[in-house]
């Protein structure tokens, strides 16, 4: 009971989106109540074969009673599929209702390291819980119910026979339930080294260049085979207690339906039953017994289904709904941090404290400091990716989480220090994977980013087809794309976080092109900067230390007072074919 009310807002948000079918599980219960009693005509006809047509000799009773079961028959059959699609449809408007929230929840929690692999399994749970809807595992248990009725119904027969059917009944309904309990550690247990394993290899898929280049490749491989091993082995165990189960249900059903057709012959001996109720009550029984036995050898679904409910109940709950933000207009390029204090998701530790600074429209602001200082984690601050703890950054005079999470992206161009593309078209990672994008819009991002001459050189131009991890594109072109991707939509602000990393002096000239012209248009720019060339266009400068604010103010001001060799810096700012010094972070003495 305890594990019922863990995740109390993700269950509610579920049994919303489960409630909103409730007529059409109605639909179900109803058809399924015509199906089981349809399930009669068989017992029904044999009863009446057995006493009434093989006594009179009637072939007129015998044709009716067939033309009469033929369409009982057709009758069951129809229902039996008109459930069926129904309850495909309860998936597929769940799978619906859910889509959407799950995979934000998804994006969500990939910000929460703790979280692991529930995050990645969102969809795939949700596309396990559609699934369950669509097979027949549940319309066992629409069934079950009738399991005691059908069993008590043959005490009509003999108070004998009924006894037997009863008893018979409720051991497969015991033995139903220990397969529950007995199969479900083992088939959560797989499931999760499963993910485990799965998550392994895309991690090696991911970095295949690093695997082969250092030799990995046997010791990532028996990394992932042990996990893989340790799944299979939660599998086997779980697919041979089930299939223990299932085998022992079914020759147990089977004992059964002799065992009453035996009492059945013994008591027609007796004179106190009929042939006809001898066979009918045997068929009643396996009717009777029917929807237990599918419910063991389904329940491995079963336990599938109810184990990703749980895990979306999770993900909800670790990603609440977002109240809907009032739209605003569009805001003017100026944004203001006053001490600004963040701690990364599934951390308690700050890693940016008491940071303040102001940009102007039309400014550009370089981010210097060593490595970890937080210029990088300044940098997901600002697009919207990590949230604030304490202070305020305001653009336009808004805080941040006042716009819409889409909305702020089209103000903001974030070009991260690792670049990832998209298995789509190069227009397409361009145009931010819209559905619809603007082709001007594209070409006009790429010629700001100087990456129109080298994408023309791809065999395809624009429609060139790339991969995430393709190998087609060097670390310069990928740069120079991800930063039209940023400058797509005429952002009012820009973001680069080490933007010239991978970039040749070509490169870097056009970027600092770009900048000078988000500049010229009253835009504001943000560099997140290691090589000095970064910050030719700056005009003020904040060095971070240990996450905090060393020092702000104009470039050259701060060169001069922070930077040792600030006078080697300022020759190198000279061009992009100048030399490229290293900053010597100090004060000068």
């Amino acid at each position: 009971m305890q594990a019922r009310n863990i995740y109390p807002k993700g269950r509610a948000e579920l049994r919303n989106a489960r409630k909103q079918s409730t007529i059409l599980f109605v639909a179900v219960f109803i058809f399924s109540i015509f199906v089981n009693l349809l399930m009669l005509t068989g017992p029904l006809y044999m009863l009446q074969v057995y006493d009434r047509v093989l006594s009179s000799r009637s072939v007129e009773t015998l044709t009716a009673l067939t033309i009469l079961v033929m369409l009982l028959y057709v009758m069951m059959g129809f229902l039996d599929w008109a459930r069926g699609r129904v309850m495909a449809r309860v998936g597929a408007r769940i799978h619906s209702i859910l889509s959407k929230r799950v995979f934000f929840a998804v994006l969500e929690t990939a910000k929460q390291p703790h979280f692991g692999n529930k995050s990645i399994s969102g969809v795939s749970d949700l596309a396990t819980v559609q699934k369950v809807f669509s097979s027949n595992a549940l319309f066992s248990l629409f069934d079950m119910p009738w399991t005691p009725i059908f069993a008590a119904a043959i005490f009509i027969f003999h108070p004998m026979m009924g006894w037997l059917g009863l008893i018979g009944g409720v051991s497969l309904i015991i033995l139903s339930l220990i397969n529950q309990l007995m199969t479900r550690r083992n088939t959560i247990g797989a499931q999760h080294k499963l993910a485990q394993a799965n998550q392994m290899a895309q991690s090696i898929r991911a970095e295949s260049e690093a695997v082969e280049g250092l030799g990995m490749r046997h010791d990532v491989l028996s990394r992932w085979k042990d996990q893989s091993d340790e799944a299979l082995q939660h599998d086997i165990a779980a697919s041979d207690q089930t299939g223990m189960f299932s085998a022992f249900t079914k020759s147990f059903r089977l004992f059964l339906q002799s065992a009453m057709l035996g009492l059945g012959a013994y008591l027609v001996l007796q004179g106190e039953l009929s042939p006809g109720a001898m066979i009918a009550s045997s068929i009643m029984l396996g009717r009777a017994l029917a929807p237990v036995e599918q419910a063991v050898s389904q329940w491995p679904h079963i336990q599938q289904s109810v184990s990703a409910w749980h895990s979306l109940s999770e993900l909800l709950e670790r990603s609440p709904l977002q109240a809907k933000q009032v739209a605003l207009p569009t805001p003017i390029a100026s944004l203001e941090a006053k001490n600004l204090t963040t701690v990364p998701p599934g951390s308690a530790t700050p890693c940016l404290r008491g940071v303040s600074f102001i940009v102007e429209p039309g400014q550009a602001m370089g981010v210097i400091g060593q490595s970890a200082s937080g210029k990088s984690s300044l940098a997901r601050v600002i697009s919207g990716y990590w949230p604030i703890v304490s202070g305020s950054l305001r653009l336009g005079g808004a805080t941040l989480d006042q716009y819409d999470p889409d909305t702020l992206g089209k103000y903001i161009g974030y070009l991260p220090q690792s670049v990832t593309l998209f298995p789509a078209t190069i227009a397409e990672n361009i145009a931010r994977m819209s559905q619809n994008p603007d082709e001007e819009m594209v070409v006009a991002a790429a010629k700001r980013a100087g990456a129109h001459e080298l994408i023309l050189e791809q065999p395809d131009g624009y429609n060139t087809v790339i991969s995430a991890h393709s190998g087609a594109l060097s670390g310069g072109q990928r740069q120079r794309i991800g930063l039209a991707r940023a400058l797509y939509g005429d952002p009012i602000l820009l973001v680069l976080d080490e933007p010239n990393s991978a970039l040749d002096s070509v490169g870097s000239a056009a970027l600092n092109t770009a900048i000078s012209q988000m500049k010229a248009e009253n835009k504001s720019v943000i560099i997140m900067a290691h090589r000095p060339s970064a910050i030719q266009s700056c005009d003020t400068l904040l060095i971070l230390e240990n996450g905090m604010p060393k020092a702000f103010g104009l470039r050259d001001d701060v060169l001069a007072k922070f930077v040792k060799n600030a006078s080697q810096i300022k020759s190198s700012l000279g061009g992009p074919g100048s030399v490229q010094a290293n900053y010597t972070l100090g004060k000068q003495k």
